[in-house]
């Protein structure tokens, strides 16, 4: 694709990416904003804490059960289809769980939300690219990508003012307005389509869906109470991890399989080198942001001592360094690559999040806040190349696939490097909280640059800097037919 026929987005194109943003915004600002109600909530609700943190965990437990479903249900029922489904879902269990009158109730509420926003994620990427006819690049993704980008940073913030000044179940009520809003836009914007293949009204992959499903379970609930059970040798730990892996390696395993039968999530795309290397980047990627996402916060609240509301504010800066990263990231991904602006990327968010490792709770706040700018630029920057070029050698039958597991492996590292940077921060606790953040923050540093690893596996152009080969055909064939790139 050459600079100018990206640039040149048609309207309908615009229009359509516009109602995604909007549509897709309130699943991603809520999965971050209710993160800091726990305490809030265990008082009003009047519960324990081990109780109110499966608001959270239930959630991303039930996205990743909806996940693996979003490709076959949308050539069952068409994308645009889909889409508003998922957003009423996601709306309805959002007034479900303002009304909720007890843990258990919000808890049940929230899985349902899940559910719907386990759709919203990877459809979101599919219909971008959908919508602009599959010719993807930096600056498309740039677009779709904002609000995920965002919602880390600006839902602490957001979260922060609605908990201060109206209550937590404000939380989810502001949700509605903004699902009316999408709704009404993707509606008007988004394309009609259809079913398109016979392939489309078969039945899904029932033993596929049956080992995949609670394979991401087991792998995020084990990884969610590392650091709350006593460590990895700690059963509540160890039994679902390690089923997690096991039913992944079987699921891989009936996925690669050959024959007719299209499975849940092809797998077999992985080795077309565009996406297996950009969805290993998007792991290591998903890792390092939330790894500094779950952080950042409890270094202002705990060592710090600032309210919520307070250390919400306080991360602006690194949401405007990210946001400001959208505006010329697109650019120079096309003028020196995806490899080379997502390595640089990385280490640049290293870089910025060295201070945070030798601070204490009288370090500047100006200081930290300028660190933050620069933390956003790096962060901001190394989602959009691997996301731009995992397509760049998948055929249009697969670009759900391609979507599916990049979302899942996005997913899994986000869960990865919280997992890692929490139980580092609660077993150095014993040594003074100031050492136990700096260990915990020379761990997410490590990461970081650990993420620059499979980064020099990305292609070194972007689809900016070629004319599409336009591919048709089953996704089924092997993906060694798409003629993947093999040498940067």
């Amino acid at each position: 694709m050459t600079e100018t026929t990206e640039a040149k987005l048609s309207p309908q194109v615009k229009n359509a990416l516009i109602a995604l943003i909007v549509g897709g915004i309130a699943a991603i600002l809520d999965s971050t904003m209710v993160t800091l109600a726990i305490h809030t909530l265990v008082v009003k609700l009047h519960t324990n804490a081990g109780t109110i943190q499966w608001v959270t965990t239930g959630f991303l437990l039930a996205m990743a059960v909806a996940i693996p479903v979003t490709g076959w249900a949308e050539r069952r029922w068409g994308g645009k289809r889909v889409w508003m489904a998922a957003l009423v879902l996601f709306v309805l269990a959002s007034v479900l769980c303002a009304a909720a009158w007890n843990g258990a109730s919000l808890i049940g509420f929230r899985v349902l939300q899940g559910l719907g926003a386990g759709l919203i994620f990877p459809l979101m990427q599919t219909l971008a690219v959908r919508a602009a006819g599959g010719r993807v690049g930096s600056r498309l993704m740039a677009a779709v990508s904002l609000p995920i980008a965002l919602g880390p940073i600006l839902g602490p913030v957001i979260g922060g003012v609605i908990l201060d000044w109206l209550g937590w179940r404000w939380l989810f009520l502001v949700n509605v307005p903004v699902i009316a809003a999408g709704l009404l836009l993707a509606w008007r914007f988004l394309p009609a389509d259809h079913p398109g293949s016979p392939a489309g009204r078969e039945r899904p992959d029932w033993i596929g869906l049956a080992l995949l499903a609670p394979a991401l379970t087991g792998i995020l609930l084990g990884l969610s109470q590392l650091s709350e059970e006593g460590g990895i040798g700690h059963a509540w730990v160890l039994v679902p991890l390690v089923a997690g892996v096991v039913l992944l390696a079987a699921f891989v395993a009936w996925a690669a399989r050959p024959g007719e039968r299209e499975p849940i999530v092809d797998v077999r795309l992985l080795r077309v080198r565009s996406l297996g290397s950009a969805s290993a980047v998007l792991f290591t990627a998903g890792a390092a942001m939330y790894a500094g996402m779950f952080l950042l916060p409890l270094y202002y609240q705990q060592l710090r001592g600032d309210s919520v509301l307070d250390a919400g504010l306080l991360l602006i800066p690194q949401g405007v360094g990210a946001l400001a990263s959208r505006f010329v990231v697109g650019g120079l991904a096309d003028r020196f690559g995806a490899r080379a602006v997502t390595i640089a990327g990385f280490l640049v968010a290293a870089v910025a999040t060295v201070p945070f490792a030798l601070a204490g709770p009288g370090t500047s706040l100006w200081w930290l806040g300028a660190v933050l700018l620069v933390r956003g630029l790096g962060t901001g920057a190394v989602m959009i190349p691997p996301m731009s070029v995992a397509y760049q050698d998948v055929r249009p039958a697969g670009i759900p696939h391609a979507t599916m597991n990049t979302r899942i492996a996005q997913q899994v590292g986000a869960s990865f490097g919280t997992a890692v940077v929490a139980v580092v921060l609660q077993s150095l606790l014993g040594d003074g909280a100031t050492a136990a953040f700096h260990g915990a923050f020379w761990w997410a540093i490590g990461i970081a640059v650990a993420a620059v690893v499979p980064a020099v596996a990305l292609p070194a152009r972007t689809p900016a800097s070629r004319s599409p080969t336009p591919v048709h055909g089953d996704v089924t064939a092997s993906p060694r037919a798409a003629a993947p790139e093999t040498a940067g």
